[in-house]
């Protein structure tokens, strides 16, 4: 089995990131059929390749496309899991991110309790996260998307703004966080001209049309980006313009079955229409649109542009008694966002006691010297063993002759630089313990074969290391001892087979691996 941990370009979504990238970009361009093909095979290469990180973003490509298509219930098996993943291991931007996507399925689903909780999980996480890496721009752009699932416009819009400023960040992932910024000023424009506030809902449009223009300069074939193009030109009073997009994109697209992007341009189509005088078209498409629309703030957009236009097509009493009911209802919704602000703030403070508990349970399971896990999280671990798991015992060697040498203070650097070093052979889900004076354990995801080339390279880093920084000439060495877990073993058995190799390595001399 090769060994996956030999040098590599830095990546944190894995070694074959390429692929998942390429089912990325299909959906953020708006290709979610084609995104769903070349999920399937990108996948199966990934698992043949061994790159667990990339499998991961390859499903999250594959929940965006089903996302895209309206297949909630088949994105939401997938968001679960990649958020209970995520949760038990992993960065604390990347837990964000599954917790931010996990939650906008369920507001789309119409759970909102349940997505608000997830929602203000994911923003505690974040909280937490360095605002300067990929991940954190990834992971502000699903809170954002999740924020506008739930109508929180504002919170989506200075989620917006902080990915613009994101550092780290190429033009792939740059290009989707302003088609979600462009969409969500859109959407808050159309709901702003319901409520009677005009001008505010005109200030949106122009830069959701900025966006767009700006967008369409480096992806000039994006179908989604064109279809919000043409909403925003219709709505600002260039429906001649808008017109001669919708006509080039409309029917390619309705043959592809994209029918996120197709609603949007028979939105924008009655719009121009209407803005022209032709209400019958108007109605058209309005209902186009209508027959179309998957979710509820969408319905609602669309219904109350039928029914204003039904009003001017045939002023009657029951028109008006039908456009007043709906603008109650336009602003009972409109209120229950102030609702679910409250809401999301008292599920936020909900999460910080939460994360205030477990930060109090990850000090009590912490070692105070090296930071690494104590002996509570080493028997916690050993507990929950699973196949593909090898554990190392690691002692330094004549540490106690280091301390009456030199002093205490000395030996507490030697655990502290060996402490480094086992940290930085941990990948994610990968444990290393300090459970007792000079005794290290790290728990890997590694089969024996690779577990062995692992410790070898662990031992030889910490011969190799310049410990004159603490005395000059003082020289550390490891002993370990390795067994790789099998079905049916105890923690206790394995504990026993890793200390048996790791007594033999020391009666060899010490400096060894025993395995």
């Amino acid at each position: 089995m090769p060994d996956t941990r030999l040098p590599v370009p830095v990546e944190p979504y894995g070694v074959f990131v390429a692929l998942a990238r390429e089912v990325h970009d299909r959906t953020m361009n708006g290709h979610h059929d084609e995104a769903l093909v070349l999920a399937d095979r990108a996948e199966a290469i990934a698992a043949i390749l061994g790159d667990e990180r990339a499998q991961l973003m390859i499903r999250q490509g594959r929940m965006y496309a089903l996302l895209a298509l309206g297949r909630l219930s088949e994105a939401l098996v997938i968001g679960q899991t990649l958020a209970e993943d995520r949760q038990l291991v992993g960065p604390r931007a990347s837990q964000a991110k599954a917790l931010a996507d996990l939650a906008e399925l369920l507001i789309k689903l119409g759970r909102i309790d349940e997505g608000l909780h997830w929602l203000a999980r994911a923003t505690t996480a974040l909280d937490l996260a360095p605002h300067d890496s990929l991940r954190y721009f990834s992971a502000i752009c699903s809170v954002g998307d999740a924020a506008q699932a739930a109508e929180l416009y504002e919170l989506a819009d200075d989620c917006a703004r902080l990915a613009a400023d994101a550092l780290a960040v190429d033009e792939l992932f740059r290009a989707a966080g302003r088609l979600q910024h462009a969409e969500m000023l859109l959407e808050w424009a159309l709901r702003l001209e319901q409520v009677g506030r005009a001008t505010e809902a005109r200030l949106r449009l122009d830069r959701s049309v900025a966006l767009m223009r700006e967008h369409l300069k480096a992806h000039p074939d994006a179908p989604l980006a064109t279809a919000m193009l043409a909403l925003g030109l219709a709505r600002t009073g260039r429906p001649d313009d808008a017109i001669v997009l919708i006509r080039r994109m409309l029917l390619p697209l309705r043959a592809a079955g994209q029918t996120h992007e197709v609603r949007l341009l028979h939105l924008a189509y009655g719009s121009a229409l209407r803005a022209l005088g032709d209400r019958a078209g108007a109605h058209r498409e309005f209902t186009a649109a209508q027959e179309l629309a998957g979710q509820t703030g969408q319905r609602l957009i669309i219904g109350y542009e039928l029914a204003d236009l039904a009003g001017e097509r045939a002023p009657s009493e029951a028109t008006r008694t039908m456009k007043a009911t709906l603008r109650e209802q336009v602003g009972h919704l409109w209120r229950q966002r102030l609702d679910r602000r409250l809401m999301l703030q008292q599920a936020r403070r909900r999460a910080e006691l939460e994360l205030d508990r477990e930060r109090a349970e990850g000090v009590a399971a912490s070692d105070a010297l090296t930071g690494l896990g104590n002996r509570r999280t080493f028997d916690r671990r050993l507990g929950e063993l699973h196949g593909g798991t090898s554990l190392i015992l690691i002692d330094v060697d004549k540490f106690k002759g280091i301390n009456d040498a030199y002093s205490h203070g000395v030996g507490d650097g030697v655990l502290r630089g060996v402490a480094e070093v086992l940290r930085a052979h941990c990948r994610e889900g990968e444990v290393a313990v300090r459970f007792g004076g000079d005794e290290f354990a790290l728990f890997l995801l590694a089969d024996l074969p690779a577990a062995r080339r692992i410790a070898e390279r662990i031992r030889r880093v910490v011969v190799r290391r310049d410990w004159d920084e603490l005395v000059p000439g003082l020289r550390v060495t490891l002993s370990m001892g390795l067994a790789a877990y099998s079905e049916g073993m105890t923690g206790s058995e394995l504990f026993d087979r890793a200390d048996t190799q790791l007594y033999a390595a020391k009666r060899q001399g010490r400096n060894r691996l025993a395995a």
